[in-house]
């Protein structure tokens, strides 16, 4: 794997969504509505709402809430509108962030977005100015004590994995977007639980910071995720695990 999304490894070691339950909900209800929305309510024929459930339910999201959300994005229910955007800009280092957006106000939402770019000494760019440097794959974590490696990986190669990797607390697989439901299916016969499963935006390649660009990356991210619109995040930046120690006792 040429790149990898380090945000998502920083997000799982920092317990950031078991920490703000709330807004976790907040962003998984948004998703399952508009999963329903899109390919309507039965989990088992909707890949996306099948996804979606499963990570409400791995976050203990009480059931009713999810079939509220179900029926809210198949009409059942009246609900709000909501409108999917990717948002493109450059962070401090110049690294590349990608901003993916559910949102029932396009000019709150990227008003918010902007500011924060410019607040963490980045800019927010067109649409296409960055995109270019992801490649658009399946991402699966797993945490280490579920399964050891070598079991794992001939269960992933098997199931079509092109790469797996070490994310410190986590294995990380990556695999081409239309094999990752056949990954889940393998990954759910052999009972072995997983923490993410979905389409993520991949680098690739990476640009590895230190210092004080280091930090700013780190801050407009967590900024950026506390937005209520903002579903997730991607960007091409690198910090190894020492500057990770440094950063963190600054």
């Amino acid at each position: 794997m040429s790149g990898h999304n380090k945000w998502s490894t920083i997000k799982h070691k920092k317990g950031a969504a078991d920490a703000k339950r709330g807004k976790l909900f907040s962003k998984l209800i948004k998703e399952i509505t508009v999963a329903a929305r899109m390919g309507g309510g039965d989990i088992e024929g909707n890949a996306r709402l099948r996804s979606a459930v499963y990570t409400a339910k791995t976050a203990n999201m009480p059931k009713e809430n999810i079939e509220r959300a179900i029926k809210k994005g198949t009409g059942e229910l009246e609900g709000y509108s909501l409108e999917e955007q990717t948002y493109e800009g450059y962070g401090p280092g110049g690294v590349a962030v990608l901003v993916k957006v559910l949102t029932d106000n396009r000019n709150r939402a990227v008003a918010d977005i902007r500011h924060l770019f410019s607040k963490y000494n980045g800019n927010l760019g067109e649409t296409g100015c960055v995109n270019w440097m992801f490649d658009r794959k399946g991402y699966v974590s797993i945490d280490k004590e579920i399964v050891d490696e070598e079991a794992l990986y001939e269960i992933a190669l098997g199931a079509g994995a092109d790469d797996i990797s070490d994310g410190g607390d986590v294995w990380e697989i990556i695999t081409d977007p239309d094999e990752l439901e056949n990954m889940r299916s393998i990954l759910e016969e052999k009972e072995i639980a997983y923490n993410d499963l979905e389409v993520q935006m991949i680098p690739q390649s990476n640009v590895k910071l230190t210092g004080k660009p280091a930090q700013q990356v780190l801050k407009l991210l967590e900024a950026l995720e506390e937005l209520d619109d903002v579903q997730s995040l991607s960007s091409n930046f690198d910090i190894d695990d020492e500057e990770m120690e440094k950063l963190q006792q600054a």
